[in-house]
């Protein structure tokens, strides 16, 4: 439109993914997104043709962010710990953004989930494990870490009066015990994720996580 600065696709994504950052992927919407680039909504989508698209190339270029970091891996470990530091991947460029693991999940048309599990099952294939279980772990691994980050961004509602300590502790005498037990020793929530992914992929313990 007259009056308006021409903008390229990656200028859009740049700027929404910045809006969900900024204020949750709740406040994101064409005509917001609009304002802040100075543009009318229609200008939009030129670049993207509608929401669900829009929310797509936020989980692709999130993506983009993990496969880059795993083409940048060397194979020369062990199959199934390559694949842990693939995972790991996943969940940083996830909690690098504001409610990533909601983007990434909900991303209908987006493939660069499935380039990721491509890329995956490729390199564990190619260091001798057969589709199937590759496959398995793959898919186990990624899902885990989906959820496990959906959960780790879960908002917290802070008008709700939080359960008493006390309460909790003699309710829940092993959970609290086994919580306390394991972050005492400087333990921190990376290496929480860290320890539950090895038991996923059937890696053994780190040395002083038992």
């Amino acid at each position: 439109m007259e009056g308006e600065l021409p903008l390229d696709r990656e200028q859009v994504i740049t700027e929404a993914l910045r809006l969900v950052d900024e204020s949750g992927l709740d406040s994101l919407s064409i005509r917001t997104l609009g304002n802040r680039l100075g543009v009318q909504p229609p200008s939009l989508y030129w670049h993207v043709g509608n929401k669900a698209e829009l929310l797509d190339a936020l989980a692709d270029a999130i993506m983009d962010e993990v496969l880059a970091a795993m083409r940048a891996t060397g194979t020369d470990v062990a199959p199934t710990s390559w694949l842990l530091t693939a995972l790991t991947e996943l969940r940083r460029a996830m909690l690098g953004h504001r409610d990533g693991a909601r983007i990434v999940a909900g991303a209908r048309s987006s493939l660069r989930r499935a380039d990721f599990s491509e890329l995956a099952m490729r390199t564990l294939v190619g260091q001798g494990n057969d589709l199937h279980r590759a496959r398995l772990l793959v898919l186990a691994g990624e899902r885990f870490t989906v959820g496990y980050v959906l959960e780790e961004q879960a908002p917290t509602d802070t008008a709700r009066n939080a359960p008493d300590a006390d309460d909790l502790r003699r309710r829940f005498p092993l959970a609290g015990r086994a919580v306390s037990e394991y972050f005492s020793t400087g333990r921190t929530a990376d290496d929480l994720y860290q320890d539950i992914a090895r038991l996923v992929l059937g890696l053994p313990p780190r040395a002083g996580s038992t």
